[in-house]
């Protein structure tokens, strides 16, 4: 695990996956640049009016994975934070502010499709590469 969780988090620039899944367990995998760890148990990201923030509306479970290729796979390295949506908000002042930030990596066009402004809770912290020997970090 990296030493500093919230600071790996948010090491920029990075791409990441973010995972979600219907009520009737239909899974999505998006790729996401955004999200912002604020503290080590909560996440703070936005969303277009898209399938993620559907089943995020019908289930609230996600994972973010960020990887970091090598020339081995073992030797690659990654998280996968596994959280839970705590709340959105499809106006205000966050998701202002968060559609402001983004214009400067995406462009104003893209920043303006963002819907939603997500807030969640973290309450698990584990490698990308887990060979089940209890590395994980519950929060």
């Amino acid at each position: 695990m990296p030493a500093n969780l919230i600071e790996y988090f948010n090491k920029a620039p990075r791409l990441g996956v973010l995972s979600t899944s219907s009520s009737d367990g239909r899974v999505d995998s998006a790729v996401f640049g955004s999200p912002q760890m604020i503290d080590e148990k909560t996440v703070l990201a936005a969303t277009a009016n898209n399938r993620t923030f559907a089943n995020l509306l019908e289930n609230p479970y996600a994972t973010y994975t960020i990887i970091e290729p090598a020339d081995s796979i073992t030797d690659w390295k990654g998280i996968r934070v596994y959280m839970k949506l705590k709340e959105y908000t499809t106006s205000g002042e966050l998701l202002e502010m968060i559609r402001t930030q983004a214009a400067n990596f995406v462009g104003e066009e893209a920043a303006k499709l963002l819907h939603a402004a997500l807030t969640f809770e973290v309450y698990e912290v584990r490698p990308l590469i887990d060979f089940g020997q209890g590395w994980e970090k519950s929060i």
